[in-house]
């Protein structure tokens, strides 16, 4: 596919798209000089997925690179993990847990902002009703 068709696929600007390359999210299309970008299922999967992501947790696009740099550090120890001895399994265990901390540590932090953005909402809808109950509404 070329850019505009996963630009149209996906709902996002074909300069989305290349500012995510830009930035290592997204591997370049695979391309000769001159010639136009072209995309596989498996890159329209992937921006499919950082943009849910971006949307869905509110990540910066620094946090957004940290996350997708986890996960595929995560991905790549997964395919190791059949072919590995006990020994080199303990081994990606090891390696595993600060990756899948770290991602943790971004959710719950989203988690933490947007809870005390509720409270703040939930604060300002209770002194609206008493204000309502005060002027007889």
């Amino acid at each position: 596919m070329r850019i505009g068709e996963v630009a149209e696929r996906v709902g996002v600007t074909t300069r989305t798209i290349r500012y995510y390359e830009e930035r290592g999210l997204l591997g370049h299309g695979a391309r000769s000089k001159g010639a136009h970008r072209v995309y596989t299922e498996a890159d329209v999967l992937r921006l499919r997925e950082l943009i849910r992501l971006r949307d869905l947790l509110g990540l910066s696009l620094e946090e957004l690179v940290e996350l997708a740099e986890a996960e595929e550090s995560r991905a790549e120890l997964r395919d190791r993990w059949e072919s590995a001895s006990d020994d080199e399994r303990a081994r990606i265990v090891e390696v595993a847990i600060p990756l899948v901390r770290r991602q943790l540590e971004l959710v719950t932090g989203r988690q933490e902002t947007l809870a005390a953005f509720a409270g703040e909402l939930e604060a300002k809808l209770a002194r609206l009703e008493q204000r309502r109950r005060e002027l007889g509404g």
